[in-house]
C-alpha cells in the first residue's frame, strides 16, 4: 500500500484519462481545421492557432503530473487558501488586467495571456466540497445556505464585473451540487420560473405577462378563500400581499432591465433568438453561419479538411466559441454524436465514481466537475445550433485557448486524483 501511495499513477482511473485524450485531440484536429492557412507552417509555430494550441496541449501533461503528485488530502486542506487566492486574482485584473474585447479578463504575459476565470471554477468547486463536506454542515438551514451562495457568487460577481457575463453563468452549475447535498429543488424550480417569466416578457410585453400572472394569482386566492374562508385571509393576508407585490415588481423590474440596462446588442440577440426579428447580416450573423455550416455536413460530413464554409472563414471565432460547427461540416452529424457521447460518456463516470467515494469531500468535488461540465456543453452547443443566445462559453477540452484547456485539466484531474485515493486513510 505504501509503495502504491508513492506511485502517483497507482489507481488511476484510465477510462476518465482515455476520454480525455480523444476529446483534446479530437479538438485539436477541428482547430487546426479552422484556423489551417494555405502556407505550409511548422504545426509547432506560436505564430498560428494550431501551433499554439498543439504547445498548450504539451505543456498540460507537466500540469498533470503536477496535480497528480499531491494526495488527495493535500486539496481537501488547501481548498480555502486556494479558493481565496483565486478571488485575489480576479479582483487583481481591475488594475493588472488587460483589456480585450472590452472586457477586463487578462493578463498579459508578453506572448502568453492567462484568463484567471477558467481556473477559478476549480477552486470553487473545492471550496463548496469544503464547506459542504462538514459533518455538522446542514444545506436545510437558512444560514448555511447563505454561506453556499456566498462561495459561489462572489467570484461570479467578480467575473460580471469584468464584464464578462458568459463565464459569470457557469456559477448556476453549483445549484445542481447543492441540490445533490440537500437543497430543496424549489430553488432550481423557482430559478427556472423566473426565467421563464423572463423570457415571456420580453416576446409578449410586459403588460400582457402582468395581466395574466395576477390574473393566475387572483383565480389561485379565490379558490383558497372558497376552501379555507375567512381563516385564509386572516392567517395569510401578507402573504398574499406580497405575492401580489413581488409578481408586480418583478415584471416591471424585467422591462425596466431590458430596455434600459440591456445594451442594444443583447436585446437584439434575444429578439433574433426569440424570433422576434430577423438579422443574417450583423448580430445573428454568427449564428447562422454556425447553423449552416452544420447543417452542410449532412450525415457524414465532408471530410478532415474538406469544409469549404470552414475554409473561406465564415463563421467568427470558429477556432475557440464555434469549434462545434467544424465537427458539424467536416464530420457530420455521425461526428458531432460522437463528441456528445463522449462528453455524455466522461459526465456519467464522473458521476459514477463520485457516488463510490466513502469520502464526501471527493463526491461533492466530482459533482462540481460534472455540474460545471454539464453546464459548459450544453450552453456551448445549444448557442452554435441557435438554441441558445450567444454568451461566450468555451466547449472543454475542444475550443482554442490555453486558460481554457489548462483550466478545465486542473477540474477534472484534481478529481481524478480524489478519485484514486479514495480507499486511503492519509
Amino acid at each position: 500500500m505504501r509503495q502504491e501511495r508513492n506511485n502517483i499513477f497507482a489507481n488511476i482511473d484510465w477510462i476518465l484519462v482515455f476520454l480525455f485524450i480523444i476529446l483534446v485531440g479530437f479538438g485539436w484536429m477541428n482547430i487546426y481545421a479552422a484556423s489551417k492557412t494555405e502556407e505550409s507552417i511548422d504545426i509547432l509555430s506560436f505564430s498560428t492557432k494550431y501551433g499554439k494550441q498543439l504547445i498548450f496541449i504539451i505543456l498540460t501533461f507537466p500540469l498533470i503530473i503536477t496535480i497528480l503528485f499531491f494526495n488527495s488530502k493535500f486539496y481537501e486542506r488547501f481548498a480555502s487558501i486556494f479558493y481565496v487566492l483565486s478571488l485575489i486574482s480576479l479582483v487583481g485584473l481591475f488594475i493588472f488586467g488587460k483589456e480585450i474585447n472590452g472586457a477586463r479578463s487578462w493578463y498579459n504575459f508578453g506572448v502568453l495571456g492567462l484568463q484567471p476565470s477558467e481556473f477559478v471554477k476549480a477552486f470553487t468547486a473545492l471550496a463548496v466540497a469544503k464547506l459542504l463536506s462538514d459533518r455538522q454542515y446542514n444545506l436545510k438551514l437558512i444560514k448555511n445556505q447563505i454561506k453556499a451562495f456566498i462561495i459561489i457568487f462572489t467570484p461570479a460577481v467578480l467575473i460580471t464585473l469584468q464584464p464578462d457575463a458568459g463565464s459569470a453563468l457557469i456559477y448556476l452549475a453549483f445549484f445542481f451540487v447543492l441540490n445533490r447535498e440537500g437543497l430543496t429543488l424549489n430553488y432550481i424550480i423557482f430559478g427556472s420560473l423566473l426565467i421563464l417569466i423572463f423570457i415571456l416578457t420580453i416576446f409578449f410585453g410586459y403588460i400582457p405577462i402582468l395581466s395574466f400572472l395576477l390574473t393566475i394569482i387572483t383565480i389561485g386566492l379565490l379558490y383558497a378563500i372558497y376552501r379555507g374562508g375567512k381563516r385564509f385571509i386572516r392567517f395569510n393576508w401578507h402573504k398574499v400581499l406580497a405575492i401580489y407585490v413581488v409578481t408586480t415588481l418583478f415584471i416591471f423590474g424585467t422591462n425596466y432591465t431590458y430596455n434600459k440596462v440591456f445594451k442594444q446588442h443583447h436585446r437584439d440577440r434575444f429578439e433574433v433568438l426569440l424570433g422576434l426579428k430577423t438579422d443574417t447580416k450583423n448580430i445573428g450573423y454568427n449564428s447562422h453561419q454556425s447553423e449552416l455550416t452544420i447543417s452542410s455536413g449532412s450525415w457524414t460530413g465532408k471530410g478532415f479538411l474538406k469544409g469549404d464554409i470552414t475554409k473561406g472563414d465564415f463563421v467568427p471565432e470558429q477556432h475557440t466559441d464555434y469549434i462545434f460547427s467544424t465537427v458539424g461540416e467536416e464530420w457530420g452529424f455521425l461526428g458531432s454524436s460522437f463528441v456528445i457521447i463522449l462528453f455524455m460518456l466522461m459526465l456519467f463516470r464522473i458521476i459514477y465514481l463520485s457516488e463510490t467515494h466513502s469520502n464526501k469531500f471527493g463526491r461533492i468535488y466530482g459533482y462540481g466537475v460534472a455540474s460545471i461540465l454539464f453546464f459548459h456543453v450544453i450552453v456551448n452547443i445549444g448557442m452554435v445550433i441557435g438554441l441558445l443566445p450567444t454568451v461566450g462559453i468555451p466547449l472543454p477540452f475542444f475550443s482554442y485557448g490555453g486558460s481554457s484547456l489548462w483550466g478545465f485539466t486542473v477540474l477534472l484531474f484534481i478529481f481524478i486524483r480524489l478519485d484514486a485515493h479514495k480507499n486511503y486513510d492519509w
